[in-house]
């Protein structure tokens, strides 16, 4: 499954990664926080916890809005 990490310019186009990638960090880790773009689906969000949920995580999943605008969200997925 491929996850897109929040964009760090306004106008740029979000940086794609393997999730099995962001599970391998946060194993090496042990603790990891992820801001992931709005441009995923929030069924993939669901995934995404779930997926770090059945490896063994705690997961703290919420969107974090940056801007007065509806479309201005990100999505942060903290992993412990």
């Amino acid at each position: 499954m491929n996850i897109k990490i929040a964009r760090k310019e306004l106008e740029s186009k979000p940086q794609e990664v393997e999730f099995d990638k962001l599970l391998q960090e946060a194993k090496e880790s042990g603790q990891k926080i992820y801001y992931l773009d709005k441009d995923n689906s929030h069924k993939d969000m669901m995934d995404v916890v779930d997926k770090f949920e059945n490896s063994g995580f705690n997961v703290y999943f919420r969107e974090v809005k940056y801007g007065l605008d509806e479309n201005d969200y990100m999505y942060e997925v903290h992993v412990v």
